[in-house]
């Protein structure tokens, strides 16, 4: 007899999502939590500063990457537990960073995040 696993409901994928970002695991987050098939949505602004919109695990990664490659230093940084509505979560989050070629800033952002089948599916930043 074939065992069925779980399907996580969004406050679950939620509070996983909220652990593993205050240990700042933020490619577990993408691991574990994200379809294979997400797509990450940034807003049309963000094309100013190289961040573009991805769509699959691998190039959210390689998205995570680049961006990480445009950090000089971190300063700091935030984001809040997640509020949960039917299958979307949201949570504000930011960073104190020193960018390359840019000087250190303070970037503040909400993130909603859609949840299917136990998985995020989308994730799309504003700011």
């Amino acid at each position: 007899m074939a065992t069925q696993e779980k399907t996580r409901t969004t406050q679950e994928v939620a509070d996983r999502f909220d652990q593993l970002a205050k240990e700042n695991n933020w490619t577990a987050i993408q691991d574990e939590l994200f379809s294979d098939d997400a797509e990450s949505i940034e807003p049309p602004s963000a094309a100013q500063v190289g961040m573009k919109n991805a769509k699959g695990k691998a190039a959210i990664r390689q998205k995570g990457e680049d961006f990480e490659q445009m950090v000089e230093e971190m300063h700091g940084g935030y984001c809040t537990t997640p509020v949960v509505a039917g299958n979307f979560f949201t949570v504000a989050m930011g960073m104190d960073c020193t960018m390359k070629g840019m000087g250190r800033t303070k970037m503040d952002e909400i993130a909603i995040y859609e949840v299917k089948n136990g998985q995020i599916v989308k994730e799309q930043f504003f700011f």
